[in-house]
């Protein structure tokens, strides 16, 4: 068989690198499983536990994941473009939020899978961001930008009780055209938005959920939304891969440019 090698045992280097040059040339695409471990190990004369350390380094790196009922894949890492012009939008009656409207404008299965809202405290930092004290009753929403089956972010939202309960935020289901969109109904005028981002490590938890390696960071986005009056209307924490997340901030005025 082409590529065995006998007599010796294939470093674990070797094998990834194999596989990861087919992936980078795209002889194997996302979702494509790769061979049994028993057969790469006939191809590299190499063993089983050299195999599941080329197989996890490969994971680690982000290339492959783990799907249930098929074994090792190529993971998809398709960069979704997010124009922060799409909040603006959202903000105009519609059907669509943010996240649908950036993935429909190219062409992907975006959808917002919704967990029931939750009446909680405020932690410290959401408190004084906020501008509440800490322990006051707030509305946290869940929610998890998907294409597809994959999520490719995990978003919590924290609300003032009385905003939430203006925008109809505190009941389940899908907020329809989205959250600046139900604010705008309800009067709540969203008049402008801080965001700041930062490359972190995920945690376990995220990593599993997200299908990431070890060794892929996380982008997260802290977006703060305010009305007229300077209010804060919402603390948003957006978490997405890094290598599957591109924000753009296009056509920003700059003050004072020289003519």
């Amino acid at each position: 068989m082409a590529g065995r090698r006998k007599g010796r045992e294939g470093g674990y280097e070797q094998i990834a690198a194999h596989f990861r040059a087919l992936i980078s040339g795209e002889e194997l695409g996302p979702g494509d499983p790769l061979p049994s471990m028993r057969s790469v190990c006939e191809q590299f004369g190499a063993t089983i536990t050299t195999v599941n350390r080329a197989y996890r380094l490969l994971q680690e790196e982000g290339l492959t994941t783990s799907k249930p009922g098929v074994g090792t894949v190529v993971r998809s890492r398709g960069r979704v473009r997010i124009p922060f012009s799409v909040y603006e939008a959202a903000m105009s009656p519609g059907d669509k939020g943010p996240w649908e409207r950036a993935t429909a404008a190219q062409g992907l299965d975006g959808r917002m899978a919704v967990q029931p809202p939750e009446e909680t405290t405020a932690p410290p930092d959401i408190a004084q961001a906020l501008g509440v004290e800490p322990g006051t009753p707030v509305i946290l929403r869940r929610r998890r930008a998907m294409i597809g089956d994959e999520v490719i972010q995990i978003q919590e939202s924290w609300y003032p009780l009385d905003i939430a309960r203006a925008a109809g935020l505190d009941a389940s289901g899908k907020i329809v055209g989205g959250i600046l969109a139900a604010m705008t109904a309800a009067g709540l005028l969203p008049n402008e938005a801080d965001h700041r981002v930062t490359a972190w490590v995920p945690t376990a938890e995220q990593a599993a959920e997200l299908a990431l390696g070890s060794r892929v960071s996380v982008l997260v986005v802290e977006r703060v939304t305010r009305d007229e009056q300077g209010r804060v209307l919402e603390i948003a924490r957006i978490t997405g891969a890094a290598d599957r997340m591109e924000l753009v901030y296009e056509r920003l005025p700059l003050a004072g440019r020289a003519s």
